[in-house]
């Protein structure tokens, strides 16, 4: 690695102190640990018997006592929803979109009102201890700004939808604006990728869905859709195609590696066989599954089939919040549940689901999702300090079941601070809330 480093003094930022949690395979946590980043690299990682003084002039974050561990990955969420949080809840989800949601967006949605709600949602993630995003919406040529201006990693996708949009009064041009969108954010900035993001099966034709994907390959980017989110969905797809979401898909030719499927709740043995043969990556959004009635999804037995599987938050609208460690303790107990199995979904799972597994979701696991030299400096440190994270015998356990968003005191992204002992670095949050 061209920027590897040895000593300290030559780096340009030290993590010191805590356990280190790298989630690399195999890899035990290692207490002690200095990590040390050059660039926006992680370019050292050694344990220490005592902590060595350093130079004043090396930024150094202390850890403490705490645990330092991937920043984790949001793989599916609509980051300026935030604006719609708590406007429609307690309704199906039909509904909570027809009646609610979609008639909210296209009376407030404006690029500024998308840009404020996604400074909040940005906000929001930094403090709770998320560094990448997945975001789909309208007017993202606002949200690539607030991501900007935050300095958070993102996948930036432009909603595309059959029918008048926020942003797009006729509905034709949908997949032109996408192709735009894309075009003109693709070489912005290493942080920032774009892409499409097809809202669903009942919203998106089927030339809407191939030419998504179409122009997706075209610049060798990651695909999003809404997949058998409700049993509503998976029966009209059923009446419309003869086929299941799944099989639908394949045949018109959706079905591999660029393909993230949101939810798929209602998929069966056989189109979990399907998804894993085709690659066809899968987000986990318990907690919006729960409140909208969607049902359980079959985490564990996709996992067995051998998919590989994020988690999101999905929107503020539908949870009603961004932090994905509440997420992580939700996703291990549902699925605890809804097998009666209390083996499945373990905690050192979960927690790979929102970092090596959501790098892999996203198409970014060689520079994010792990702490090893040479990938991304994207870090955060929890600081164990508190009674509700004591006694400390397990970290993934203590930071799947007992942590929680408060608990992060520090948030590195690309080797950029953007939270130190809990202070914000690149947003001023009371100013946001008041626009907001």
């Amino acid at each position: 690695m061209k920027n590897k480093v040895q000593s300290p003094e030559d780096a340009d930022m030290v993590i010191q102190g805590g356990v280190l949690v790298s989630m690399v395979d195999g890899e035990a946590p290692l207490p002690n640990a200095t990590v040390l980043i050059k660039g926006d690299r992680i370019a050292g990682i050694h344990a220490t018997e005592k902590r060595e003084p350093l130079p004043q002039s090396i930024p150094v974050i202390d850890a403490g006592d705490g645990v330092i561990l991937p920043g984790l990955i949001n793989a599916h969420g609509h980051t300026a929803m935030t604006l719609f949080r708590g406007l429609a809840d307690d309704v199906p989800l039909k509904e909570w979109l027809f009646e609610k949601i979609f008639p909210a967006e296209a009376k407030h949605l404006t690029a500024e009102t998308v840009y404020w709600g996604a400074l909040l949602g940005c906000v929001e993630m930094i403090a709770s201890g998320t560094t990448t995003v997945s975001d789909g919406y309208f007017f993202q040529d606002a949200t690539v700004r607030a991501f900007h201006k935050a300095g958070l990693r993102a996948l930036i996708a432009q909603g595309v939808i059959d029918f008048q949009a926020p942003g797009v009064p006729d509905a034709k041009d949908n997949l032109k604006v996408g192709r735009d969108f894309i075009e003109q954010w693709l070489h912005f900035s290493n942080l920032i990728t774009p892409g499409l993001f097809c809202h669903s099966l009942s919203t998106c034709s089927e030339t809407t869905l191939r030419e998504a994907m179409e122009i997706s390959q075209h610049f060798s980017l990651p695909l999003q859709i809404h997949l058998s989110e409700t049993k509503e969905e998976v029966q009209e797809v059923a009446r419309r195609t003869g086929l299941k979401p799944g099989f639908y898909l394949d045949r018109l030719g959706l079905l591999n590696e660029r393909l993230i499927g949101v939810h798929a709740v209602h998929v069966d043995d056989e189109e979990i066989a399907l998804l894993a043969r085709r690659n066809v990556k899968i987000v986990h959004a318990p907690e919006s599954n729960m409140k909208l009635s969607s049902g359980a999804a079959r985490v564990s037995s996709m996992i067995k089939a051998g998919l590989t599987l994020g988690i999101g938050t999905d929107g503020c609208a539908s949870n009603n919040d961004l932090d994905l460690f509440l997420e992580m303790d939700t996703a291990a107990k549902l699925d605890k549940v809804f097998t009666l199995n209390p083996v499945n979904m373990d905690a050192q799972t979960v927690l790979k689901m929102a970092t090596s597994w959501g790098a892999r979701v996203l198409g970014l696991e060689k520079d994010i999702g792990t702490i090893e030299v040479g990938k991304k400096a994207d870090i955060i440190v929890v600081d164990l300090n508190s009674p509700h994270l004591t006694p400390f015998y397990n970290p993934y356990s203590l930071l799947v079941y007992s942590a929680s968003g408060p608990d992060v005191k520090d948030v590195i992204v690309n080797g950029k601070i953007l939270m130190k002992d809990r202070m914000l670095c690149t947003l001023d949050p009371d100013l946001i809330m008041d626009r907001v």
